[in-house]
């Protein structure tokens, strides 16, 4: 089920600006994780299935230790996960 409205819209664009902006994919993933988060908070986005799954796996690519930095493997599953969630954006 899609939610309805301008701050569902407004979400989804900033969401979707996110992802698409110029930067470390990895820095990109964790801007966006962020405000899909205060959207479900707000009310403004619903939580999908899917959803939920996509944001699963991008918390684990994004997993690091302390003073480990992430880049290639994490950095392209990111990537490949961010078009799964930018595709189900639609249905959230």
């Amino acid at each position: 089920m899609t939610t309805q409205g301008a701050a569902a819209e407004a979400a989804r664009a900033d969401v979707r600006e996110l992802i698409a902006a110029k930067g470390h994919t990895v820095d990109n993933a964790r801007a966006a994780l962020a405000r899909l988060d205060a959207a479900f908070v707000a009310g403004d986005l619903e939580r999908t299935a899917s959803m939920d799954l996509y944001l699963g796996d991008l918390m684990r690519a994004l997993e690091q230790d302390d003073g480990e930095k992430l880049g290639g493997k994490s950095a392209e599953a990111a990537r490949f996960i961010l078009r799964a969630i930018d595709r189900e954006l639609d249905d959230a």
